[in-house]
């Protein structure tokens, strides 16, 4: 037996030198923990010659046979962060039987089953803790922690950026746009924050995480989505005057038949745990028939959190590798669940609606939510501009397609200037 497990990285940017930092301050402790050596042997990257946080020129090939094809290498860790050419890659690797770690998530969510796939064709691992919630230990708790629970429900806080912007709207009073320019300012958001702020980078996590939690293959065109763009500081002052605090969550709900999986705006109540979770931070809030309900919390992204998964990954396959049991947990989608329509999906809504300030106003509108069987469990009038009321609904529980058949009703009447936002409210019953 070789005396060290050898590694080959796909990538050096912020992750991969995370990797690297962990490996070489923590690489005793991991030998004592595996009962080999890991040893780093070789890197890919487009240029030799940039300049690196930390010194691994030695390492440093741009041919990526150098480690696909070195009979060596064990483990491959990628960290490209691209879909294409990180798929070809890893199924080379699975071909020439090394196991794989990777942080991908966008990959994991288009070709997740195609990849388990060719990992047990191979008898070979393939891990991916580091995709969702960067250091938040998820995805293993899922798929064997609480394996002998039938879980209900996942929910959480899976993309920090918007975290932050509405934290900063609600702790600072700032509109959208202001928030989102202190995110880029302090690095919390991309110069092009579209994947962020539209909900599309929680969508592809919330994917992977309803594949797991039921058994069921999630893809990222399966997930409704929409993004925070149309949040304002009202809407947040609001909220918390109702009891409520905003938050764009990941949400999947799963029955022995169906599941429903969602990423939008909600109102969350104040006493919730995930309502008090701010910045940059994730956590999910996941719910068994067993455990009840448990929390994850902790950094979702960054170079040393996310290393911290992709490291633990290594370590897992490294395990397997020295005690012969590669493939040992492959793929849990043994079922074929429906996927719920959005529009059969049942929220309670929070509407903000702008009408004419005169008597009626308010019957009118209430008769069109009761024909459409929507019922209001409140309605407040929150402020005036000029002969316009701001008004502020509370549906109960509500089909979806019934609340929007209402608004689209509401949105031509005479009296309605504009229908403002229309949010969920979840974690609070009747």
């Amino acid at each position: 037996m070789n005396p060290v497990i050898k590694i080959g990285m796909l990538g050096m940017g912020n992750i991969g030198t995370g990797v690297v930092k962990v490996l070489s301050s923590n690489g005793s402790d991991i030998e004592e923990k595996v009962g080999r050596r890991i040893q780093l042997e070789s890197i890919l990257v487009r240029d030799i010659k940039k300049k690196r946080a930390v010194d691994v020129s030695h390492l440093l090939t741009t041919d990526p046979a150098d480690i696909l094809e070195n009979p060596e290498i064990d483990i491959v860790v990628e960290v490209m962060g691209t879909i294409d050419t990180a798929f070809e890659y890893i199924l080379r690797a699975f071909e020439n039987k090394k196991a794989v770690v990777t942080a991908n998530k966008d990959l994991v969510a288009v070709h997740g089953k195609k990849l388990f796939e060719a990992a047990e064709e191979n008898g070979v691992d393939f891990f991916f803790e580091g995709s969702v919630a960067g250091g938040i230990p998820i995805i293993r708790p899922l798929k064997e922690c609480l394996c002998g629970n039938r879980i209900n429900g996942v929910m959480g806080i899976i993309n920090g950026t918007t975290n932050y912007i509405l934290t900063a709207m609600s702790h600072g009073g700032k509109e959208f746009a202001e928030a989102l320019e202190e995110a880029q300012r302090l690095g919390y958001a991309e110069p092009d924050p579209t994947a962020d702020i539209e909900g599309l980078d929680a969508a592809r996590k919330i994917a992977i995480l309803a594949s797991i939690a039921f058994n069921s293959r999630i893809t990222y065109p399966d997930v409704y989505v929409e993004g925070i763009t149309k949040i304002t500081s009202y809407d947040i002052q609001y909220a918390e005057e109702l009891g409520y605090r905003v938050k764009l969550l990941g949400i999947a709900k799963g029955t022995e038949e169906e599941v429903e999986v969602r990423v939008h705006p909600v109102l969350i109540p104040s006493s919730h745990p995930l309502a008090s979770v701010y910045n940059e931070f994730n956590a999910i809030f996941v719910e068994g028939d067993a455990v009840g309900e448990t929390m994850f919390y902790g950094k979702g992204a960054g170079e040393l959190p996310t290393a911290s998964a992709v490291v633990g990954d290594i370590i897992s396959a490294a395990r397997n590798i020295q005690n012969g049991t590669p493939g040992r947990i492959g793929c849990t989608c043994f079922k074929n669940k429906r996927i719920k329509h959005i529009s059969e999906v049942e929220s309670k809504f929070y509407i903000r609606i702008s009408v004419s300030d005169r008597p009626g106003v308010l019957a009118s509108i209430a008769g069109v939510f009761g024909n459409s069987s929507v019922s209001l469990a409140s309605v407040i009038q929150k402020r005036l501009e000029g002969d316009l009321a701001e008004v502020v609904l509370i549906t109960h529980k509500v089909r979806e397609a019934n609340l929007r058949d209402a608004l689209a009703i509401i949105e031509g009447l005479s009296v309605v200037a504009e229908v403002g936002s229309v949010i969920r409210v979840e974690g609070s019953e009747e």
